[in-house]
């Protein structure tokens, strides 16, 4: 279990492990998350993005802004 008293300490916790980001649109995008900032923001390196819980396309490192984030969850 995570030790976080903010949801951005469990952000934090989570750079450099596989993550999986849904977006308000539904698609998803699974990646190593490198980077976040206080919009939440996020860099996902080895990014693929997922439709229906399909890969789509291998899309190596991408940026996702953060107000068309719903959902952040590790996968490891």
């Amino acid at each position: 279990m995570i030790d976080s008293t903010r949801p951005i300490d469990a952000l934090n916790n989570a750079k450099n492990k596989k993550v999986l980001i849904e977006l308000k649109n539904g698609r998803q995008y699974v990646g190593v998350l490198k980077a976040l900032d206080m919009h939440i923001n996020c860099v996902l390196e080895n990014a693929e993005e997922r439709v229906d819980g399909e890969v789509k396309r291998k899309m190596g490192i991408i940026f996702i802004r953060g107000d068309t984030i719903t959902i952040i969850m590790p996968t490891e």
